[in-house]
């Protein structure tokens, strides 16, 4: 089942492959994976009926799937596999945040990162809420830049369910890091929350010493509404 139902992906991904396009995409993540050169449009209009219900595999193959999407060289494979994994968040066991962290910590660049992170590990933790101190407080320990990342902006798309004490707890032992990656995660996450706790928001920046790059976009949509 497995092999069929990659093979036909394969074949898809293959035929409307385009070698200028994928130069681009290439040349856009600093040269670190190879590309079909497939627009993301197009990508997931491929995707649909591999994505569909009546042609879902079973979620007792799904480690496999993502292991095997994980293996290979074209980086629309890594966000099929992304994709693929969201569509089970509903059924999520306990331990699939295992496979998360496999996602998270291989083949690891933003542009996987962020859509694992805010849709498959935010799903993970609204379920299993008993699990994400534990989670957390590993990845944070874990010195891995894009685990801490995702630690920082798995809560993106929660809005009232916002744990903001849980989020500057994580943000915290961050403070006084030079990463470019984690910076901007922090000043996303509070640039994306502004618009609704922006006391909140202005509050952070004036009471952690954040770095500049995250302080810069935390405030940038209350500046540009002349709120700060």
């Amino acid at each position: 089942m497995i092999n069929a139902y990659l093979l036909t992906l394969e074949n898809e991904f293959k035929a409307h492959g385009n070698l200028v396009y994928a130069a681009g995409q290439k040349a856009y993540l600093k040269n670190q994976f190879e590309f079909y050169g497939i627009k993301t449009p197009e990508r997931r209009k491929i995707q649909v009926p591999f994505l569909s219900k009546n042609y879902l595999p079973a979620k007792s193959e799904l480690h496999s799937l993502v292991e095997n999407t994980w293996s290979r060289r074209e980086r629309e494979w890594q966000y099929f596999g992304g994709e693929l994994v969201y569509k089970f968040h509903k059924e999520f066991d306990q331990d699939d945040i295992y496979l998360l962290e496999f996602m998270i910590s291989n083949k690891s660049w933003w542009d996987t990162v962020d859509i694992i992170s805010t849709k498959s590990v935010g799903s993970y933790f609204l379920k299993f809420p008993e699990q994400r101190n534990k989670i957390i407080d590993q990845w944070m320990a874990s010195g891995n830049k894009w685990l801490q990342r995702s630690s920082v902006i798995f809560q993106l798309n929660y809005k009232q369910h916002l744990d903001k004490d849980f989020l500057v707890q994580v943000i915290q032992p961050l403070l006084g890091s030079k990463e470019f990656f984690i910076n901007k995660a922090i000043g996303w996450i509070l640039r994306h929350y502004s618009t609704t706790h922006p006391d909140w928001v202005i509050d952070i920046t004036e009471r952690l010493p954040l770095h500049k790059l995250s302080e810069r976009e935390a405030l940038r949509i209350l500046k540009k509404k002349g709120l700060f």
